[in-house]
Parts: C-alpha cells; structure tokens; sequence
C-alpha cells in the first residue's frame, strides 16, 4: 500500500511540473534590427506599430533588438554577423548599404528589408514575384523622386538659380540620383552644385563652409550617411536662411521648409507583415517584394517665416501636411 500511494504522489508531483510547464508563456522571438539612426528610427517605429496592428505584442510575442549606428556603416557587418551567430528569428534592415553589408555578412538568416533601390538589380532576390533566397521587403522611391523635388523646389521659389546637395561619391544609388537631379537642373536653368563626402566629418565641414546666401536652396540626395544627419542640415540651414528640400515629412516637422517623398514611418508599418510571415515560419523566397510608391508634400509655414519664404497658395494647396 506504501509503494502505491508513493507511487501516486511521484505520478501527481510530475502532472504538476509538467503543467507548471505547460503554463508557462512561450519566450518572445528576438528580431534583429540595424538603422543608421535619426530620422531611420521612425522606421523602427512604424514597424514596431505595425506589429502591434497585426496583434502580435512587443515583449510577448516578439522583442527588438536595435542597433543605431549613428550614420556610420562601418560595424554593420560586425553587428549582422553577431546577430547571426545569437541565433535571432530574422533581420530587419534599411538602405541599401545596411541591407548589402548585412547579406554579406551572414549565410543563413532571414532578412526583411526596406531600400530604395532595385533589390533584383542589386542581387538581394531573382525576381519581385519569387525573390527565391533568404531575403524579400519592400522597395521604396529614393532616387527616382530627385528631379521631381527639384521642380517643385522651382514651383516656390521662382527665382531659383543655385542649389547644393552634398551626397557619398561612393553610393551609387546617390551618384544616380544626383545625375537624374541635374538633367532637371538643366532642364528648369538651375545650378545644381555637388558637395562630395565621405564621412560624417567631411559632411560636417561642408556645412560650417556654406556662407549665408551663397545657394538659394538645399536638396536632399538619397544618400543614408548624409540623410542621418539630417538634424544637422536643418539647423545649419534655419541658421542661413537656407530653404530644404527634403524626402520625409519628418524632417519638415523638426524644422526642415520641405519635403516631397514617403513616410519611413509608414514603410516599417507594411514592412510588419513580412515580419509577421517570416516567424510565422514562411520562407522569405516565397514572399513578394513590394513596391511602395504613394508620396506626399510638406511644408512647414513657421520655417518658411524665420527665413523669410512664401509659399505660393497653389502649391500649398498640393499639401498633404502643413504645420503652420
């Protein structure tokens, strides 16, 4: 009788361990991210808003693992092949540079992106039907808007004659876009005038050497290093009465006079449900690239006063976004 009800307390302490167990709520998949920081964190955001819309919650189902690199892409690859090797779900990744180092990097993992140039081209995936490999996301307009920006930069300022953009000389996707921005140049009888760097120093420099009233206007180039230090260009411009011609509406409303572009908010937001797919288990070859194309304009009326810009009523019409 001993060895029974012994028995019966070993059986009902192993039922409660293997329910304890049970109860406990399953750990929440890590996912990697790498951003090269400031305005690329609303990416971040929009994804992670995105999640949530899908029903999935920050810390029980998945948790962010973000990597700011403060404009500077040298440890991208490091932070990839770390990542990698922790054995995270996936990798989300943005820009074209990011993206490019962090498949260099790693061999197997899962990468969701969001770039603004040609993933086929690119070799990240075979086709936007079936990418085929470990890599799909989504395909936002970067280079393909410069010369429009330009035109609508003419719209509002009539008497445009000289413009400065500053962009990598070795991003390609910058260099094209700077070649589309001049052929509009010509085309409107505006100077565009390219301001070459490498690093975030040099970047810094040709700021501080701008003299008041030197251009008539800034003009984003798709260009990541230069675009992470956005905050930067804005002051410096506010400070010289320089008219900016942005990419995100972001930066119109931390100060910047204009944009023309998408919202990386809203590109992390779609980008959720791929991330979704993925820990859910399907392969990203079997995931289409998507092309995003919808684009916004905005204005920011209290810049537009400090350094003494009107706005002509029919452009500001156009506005999707005005703060005043």
């Amino acid at each position: 009788m001993k060895h029974i009800v012994g028995l019966l307390v070993v059986i009902v302490n192993l039922a409660a361990c293997w329910v304890a167990v049970e109860a406990q709520p399953a750990k929440p998949e890590r996912i990697g991210v790498i951003h090269l920081g400031e305005v690329f964190a609303s990416l971040v955001d929009g994804l992670r808003a995105g999640l949530k819309e899908l029903g999935l919650q920050d810390g029980k189902q998945f948790v962010l693992d973000v990597h700011d690199l403060k404009g500077d892409l040298k440890s991208a690859q490091r932070i990839a092949e770390t990542l990698e090797r922790e054995k995270v779900k996936l990798i989300f990744t943005n820009t074209t540079p990011i993206t490019g180092d962090a498949f260099k990097a790693t061999k197997n993992i899962p990468i969701v992106f969001a770039v603004g140039s040609d993933p086929v081209a690119t070799g990240y995936a075979k086709s936007f039907g079936q990418p085929g490999g470990r890599l799909t996301g989504i395909q936002y307009l970067a280079r393909d808007l410069t010369g429009k920006r330009l035109e609508i930069l003419k719209e509002f300022l009539p008497k445009l004659r000289h413009v400065v953009a500053f962009y990598d000389p070795s991003n390609t996707v910058a260099v094209e876009g700077f070649k589309l921005g001049r052929e509009e140049a010509q085309r409107v009888n505006v100077n565009l005038a390219e301001r070459q760097v490498k690093s975030i120093e040099e970047l810094n420099a040709g700021l501080d050497a701008l003299k008041a009233g030197e251009f008539d206007a800034y003009l984003y180039m798709p260009d990541p290093m230069v675009v992470s230090q956005a905050p930067r260009i804005v002051d410096v411009a506010r400070a010289k009465r320089l008219p900016t011609m942005f990419h995100d509406q972001v930066l119109v409303a931390r100060g910047g006079l204009a944009s023309y572009g998408q919202s990386y908010f809203e590109i992390g937001r779609r980008s959720a449900k791929y991330v979704q797919r993925v820990l859910n288990g399907t392969p990203p070859a079997e995931l289409r690239i998507e092309t995003v194309d919808d684009v916004e304009l905005a204005f920011n009326l209290v810049t537009a006063k400090q350094i003494g810009v009107t706005i002509p009523p029919n452009v500001l019409a156009r506005a999707q976004k005005v703060i005043r």
